[in-house]
This record gives structure tokens, sequence and C-alpha cells, in this order.
């Protein structure tokens, strides 16, 4: 498995916007239910940063920039940003979700 962390900071006006754009891919997502994927994303304390995680095969690796609703996404994150996506990328080594795990907000 692969994982590619992406970080960035979006403008206070485009704080609503980013996470329906966000909430959009998750829609798609679990339409398609894909295997060897994960995907997360937070928000952090500061109120406009945001973190995406995800971790995939070689076969999934194309998943997500195929989905519509990520080039939506993509499309406007110039100018919904106030500090441009910062890329990570690692090898998975391992994670953990309890049953009774946190579901989104």
């Amino acid at each position: 498995m692969q994982t590619t962390i992406v970080r960035y900071k979006v403008k206070p006006e485009f704080v609503e916007e980013n996470e329906k754009l966000v909430r959009a891919v998750y829609d798609q997502i679990r339409q398609k239910s894909p295997d060897d994927f994960s995907y997360s994303t937070v928000k952090l304390e500061d109120g406009l940063s945001f973190i995406h995680w995800a971790n995939f095969s070689e076969e999934g690796k194309s998943f997500l920039s195929g989905l519509p609703a990520f080039k939506d996404f993509q499309a406007g994150i110039k100018e919904r940003c106030q500090e441009m996506p910062v890329v990570s990328h690692g090898n998975f080594i391992g994670s953990y979700q309890s049953r009774t795990a946190l579901k989104p907000a």
C-alpha cells in the first residue's frame, strides 16, 4: 500500500465551499466502494487547514483522480487556498479502527 498526504490552508471565505466539495468526493467514493483504498480528511483546529490522507494499492492509484467530484474539488483549489497544497508520499505500515470509530461531523 502507498500513502499520499496533502495539507493546505483555505481562505476564510472558502471554508464552507471546500467542505462541500470534499463531502461530494466522499459521496462518490461510497458509491464506488473501491477495494484497497482508504481516504480520510481532517480540518485542523485553526478552522482553515485541511489534511487529506489516502492509502491505496497500485491499482487504486488513479481511482481518486478519476472521480468527477474530485476533479471539481481540484478545479478551484488555487482560488480557495491561502497556502497551496503540499503533497507527501510514503509507504503504508498499518492502521487501526475500532468498531466504535468516530463518524464524520
